[in-house]
């Protein structure tokens, strides 16, 4: 049969949308990159959308501006390793010991997540993902904790708790390490992170990748160059100018990484997470960086307000809605499951989190609460917040370890009204001793289901 020059034209155009059509359905089922970025010794204070006044942060306003700000936002640990550890694994960290911070001794050398832990990484990896964190790790120094033996492809960073900014040369027990070999020499090690991530964005923006930037950034020691101080010449006390210099360098890193989603297209395929692994260390003992937490009461190392509660922002642009807040209570926790759920991975029952996908909630299909509660656990220092009501005990002594007996005993615990006393001024607990018995009750239901640490403080 002869066809006719109309008919072979259309069979050639059938032809050619039928040899297009996988990938455009696999453009169109293309799940989401992740992108986490996690700051280190942040105040609760210090960004501009949080009311700051001497430290610019144009581009986590921006950030937050764009996407879904957390107003009742916290972190499983009042310090850095736990709340990594719980980050990383969607479950509190005290369920697999993992209670206290690790650092660089003998004796914390073969310490570390546990293997029997699985990971983010690991669980998009598996599904195709590529995945790589720059930056700080502090999760064990050993080659079994090792970041690229816990489910990430790239590594660029150190793997202890913290790092000179400047001085960067091989030879420390805590090495800057290009996945696992010693490197000699880097930039401001803050930009050098950055300079990571983006490369990272360009190199692998034709699949599904997984960015976790782990600023060190500005937990200290105080370091920062001089472009950056400049910026600041109005600040007299130098702890704080130091301290804004670095902010101010970290939120240029951030703005770059956010450029370089946007030059190639990524936005709206792109879920950023951004939040702080504890708040800022203002108490005598802690290493003091010129943080503000207020109007928050306490500090990193306490389960107060200070210690706990953080800058919280999630975007997903055009799936998520922007220049809006959220005010029921989430976790670091939540990220995980989040972030699965939306690459398309169900969540089973045996993975037993704690977390919860937010997106039914950020989306107004479930109009409840994430969480009936919240705990904390930090040696001798605890808190439950469930509504409005927290009860906490928490201390400026060092950290202890407690037997569980003496642990559930929570006498002098104070209660707050947080929704009325955001800055825990008014101890409610005389006033309200029922509401006492009833917080403590659950608190001690979830202590006695975790295990003791595995290490102490």
């Amino acid at each position: 049969m002869r066809l006719t020059q109309r008919q072979v034209t259309v069979l050639a155009f059938a032809a050619g949308l039928i040899s297009i059509l996988p990938s455009l359905v696999s453009a169109q089922r293309r799940p989401p990159n992740i992108v986490v970025i996690v700051t280190d010794d942040m105040g609760y204070a210090d960004i501009g959308v949080h009311g700051s006044k001497d430290i610019p942060t144009p581009n986590i306003d921006a950030l937050a501006r764009s996407g879904v700000r957390f107003t009742n936002a916290y972190v499983s640990g009042p310090y850095c390793s736990p709340t990594r550890a719980g980050f990383l694994t969607g479950r509190y960290q005290q369920r697999f010991g993992h209670e206290f911070n690790l650092d660089v001794s003998d004796a914390h050398r073969e310490l570390g997540l546990p293997v029997s832990e699985t990971t983010l990484a690991d669980r998009l990896h598996a599904v195709g993902y590529r995945t790589a964190v720059f930056g700080k790790w502090h999760l064990g120094l050993a080659e079994r904790f090792h970041p690229m033996s816990r489910g990430f492809d790239e590594f660029f960073g150190f793997l202890g708790a913290d790092h000179s900014y400047l001085n960067t040369e091989a030879g420390s027990l805590n090495p800057i390490l290009d996945g696992k070999t010693i490197v000699d020499k880097t930039d401001y090690l803050t930009e050098a992170f950055v300079d990571r991530a983006v490369d990272f964005i360009h190199r692998k923006k034709s699949r599904p990748f997984f960015l976790y930037l782990a600023f060190n950034a500005v937990h200290t020691p105080l370091e920062v160059t001089q472009k950056y101080l400049n910026r600041f010449p109005n600040i007299a006390d130098e702890q704080r100018r130091k301290y804004a210099a670095m902010l101010s360098a970290m939120d240029d890193g951030i703005g770059r990484t956010l450029v370089a989603l946007n030059a190639e297209g990524l936005d709206d395929n792109t879920i950023v997470f951004f939040f702080n692994d504890n708040g800022g260390p203002t108490m005598a003992g802690t290493t003091i960086n010129g943080a503000s937490n207020a109007p928050l009461r306490g500090s990193k190392r306490q389960t107060y307000e200070g210690g706990i509660r953080v800058i919280y922002v999630v975007r997903w642009k055009g799936h998520l809605p922007e220049k809006t807040t959220y005010d029921q209570p989430v976790i670091q926790l939540d990220v995980l499951p989040t972030a699965v759920a939306a690459a398309g991975i169900k969540i089973k029952r045996e993975w037993r989190l704690d977390g919860v996908d937010l997106m039914p909630f950020l989306v107004s299909k479930n109009k409840g609460r994430p969480h009936e509660a919240l705990y904390w656990r930090l040696g001798v220092n605890v808190a439950i917040r469930k509504g409005d009501w927290k009860l906490v005990r928490t201390n400026e002594r060092p950290l202890r370890v407690l037997e569980a007996s003496t642990l559930n005993d929570l006498t002098g615990a104070e209660l707050y009204n947080l929704a009325q006393d955001i800055g825990e001024h008014e101890n409610l607990a005389s006033k309200y001793p029922e509401k006492v018995r009833a917080l403590a009750d659950d608190w001690r239901r979830w202590n006695n289901t975790l295990v003791k640490p595995l290490w102490g403080p």
